[in-house]
């Protein structure tokens, strides 16, 4: 363990560059906050350097072995967040290496188009998780999953399943190629997505909160579908209606 007490130390100065995308697209790290998230990376063998208040603990239960360790002052722990009440544990991890289709033998995939809700995304990604997808393919546009709001959200979801950006009219076509169906989202133009059968592989294609899938990019999948609503909202948000299709279309 290494103790470091000031803020304007450089090693201290790095870490807090990793705050914004573009340090963390130049380095290929992000920080996770939190003793929860902190935990699961450790799990993955994704945490490259951990650092911790000086009046706060590690668990026993936790392996450290294979990371370089920090004592810091609480300030410059806070100084490392961007919420209000740290927890007072900070980690940098190492993000997923970019990957091709071949190389991961996926069946089940959520793929994203220009979603730009901090929020949204993290729930999503939560979502995959827990429905047992294999991968999240991130589109151009879409909001930078190590964002902390993101990685917030998805609770430690970054963690157990691949997070890939990709070009998604590529993964469409690859996947259309290993006779995987791709299915869009769609309001005008798909069908009632109860007349999809379940699948044991397939790939879900939603889109930005306010204009949906580009329209381009609905003219390459399997089929377009969408979900009936029964009030007078106009939409569902789109999280809720990933996590909808995710449940329904997976094969049991």
């Amino acid at each position: 363990m290494k103790y470091l007490q000031s803020a304007k130390n450089p090693q201290v100065k790095q870490w807090k560059k990793l705050l914004k995308r573009k340090e963390r697209d130049i380095t290929g790290t992000f920080l996770v906050e939190g003793f929860h998230l902190v935990e699961e990376a450790l799990k993955e063998n994704r945490v490259k350097e951990l650092m911790i208040s000086e009046e706060k603990d590690i668990p026993k239960s936790w392996n450290v072995g294979n990371c370089s360790v920090y004592i810091l002052p609480s300030h410059v722990i806070g100084d490392l967040t961007d919420t209000q009440t740290p927890q007072g544990i900070v980690a940098v991890c190492y993000q997923e290496e970019e990957r091709s289709f071949d190389s991961l033998g996926l069946k089940k995939l959520l793929l994203l188009d220009e979603v730009q809700d901090p929020g949204n995304l993290g729930t999503m990604i939560r979502t995959a998780d827990a429905a047992g997808m294999d991968a999240v393919i991130i589109g151009h546009g879409t909001v930078d999953p190590y964002n902390p709001k993101v990685l917030r959200s998805a609770q430690g979801s970054h963690f157990h399943l691949p997070i890939i950006h990709g070009k998604l009219d590529v993964w469409m076509k690859e996947l259309k190629e290993n006779n995987i169906p791709v299915y869009g989202t769609a309001l005008e133009g798909g069908k009632e997505y109860q007349s999809f059968a379940p699948l044991d592989e397939f790939a879900l294609l939603v889109g930005n909160e306010g204009n949906g899938v580009n329209k381009e990019l609905l003219t390459q999948t399997t089929a377009n579908l969408y979900i009936p609503l029964y009030g007078k909202s106009e939409s569902l948000n789109v999280a809720v209606a990933a996590g909808i299709l995710l449940y329904y279309l997976r094969n049991e």
